[in-house]
């Protein structure tokens, strides 16, 4: 029996669709740009970030750190409220590719890390992008993030896929090689031209 080819998609969101960074919020908080780079690198870190993706609410993650670093507290109580600032806008072609499989048909899914309490107005904002979508995985909501296989496993269950039915793309390395070692087919995303060029050797759209 023929090995059945991907018919769906399923996206990473940020750095993706989006970008994102606490910088570009930040930058508009801190003038200074070695103040800036240490607030980003050391208060409002990657780890400390990871939290939200995790599940954790903001007003304990917030709380803690506002312990750690008191002197930077009305900077970090704008992280929930202005969070959608940290967004930098769309990724080149990737909203229109988004809308070419779309209008071509193909089923659209996403998988993201990304905070319960943050996602709702985040959604919102773009919300003539997202209801292209059949669903999305919200790691802070289901409490699993990537690249643990648990998530992807619950994704596609929610989908209504197998793994050899959906192409899969997110920036990050670890988060790839997890649904790769799933079965899913699986692109490190580089840009929406070499992206679409993958979805063309797939059949899903024309050259």
């Amino acid at each position: 029996m023929a090995e059945r080819a991907p018919h769906a998609v399923i996206f990473d969101i940020g750095n993706v669709l989006f970008h994102w960074h606490p910088r570009f919020l930040y930058e508009r908080l801190i003038e200074d740009d070695r103040a800036l780079d240490a607030f980003v690198r050391d208060v409002v870190s990657p780890e400390w970030h990871y939290q939200h993706d995790e599940g954790a609410a903001f007003a304990d993650t917030s709380a803690a750190l506002i312990a750690r670093h008191p002197q930077h507290a009305e900077l970090i109580a704008a992280w929930a409220p202005r969070f959608n600032e940290s967004i930098g806008g769309a990724v080149a072609g990737m909203h229109e590719l988004v809308a070419e499989l779309d209008d071509a048909g193909v089923p659209l899914f996403a998988i993201t890390n990304f905070s319960h309490e943050f996602w709702p107005p985040f959604r919102a904002e773009h919300a003539a992008l997202f209801d292209r979508f059949g669903d999305v995985v919200v790691s802070g909501t289901e409490r699993l993030v990537k690249p643990d296989p648990a998530i992807y496993h619950l994704a596609l269950d929610r989908f209504g896929l197998h793994a050899r039915d959906a192409v899969f793309v997110d920036d990050n390395p670890a988060n790839v090689e997890a649904a790769r070692v799933l079965g899913i087919d699986s692109e490190l995303f580089v840009d929406a031209p070499t992206f679409r060029a993958r979805l063309v050797r797939h059949g899903l759209l024309p050259a």
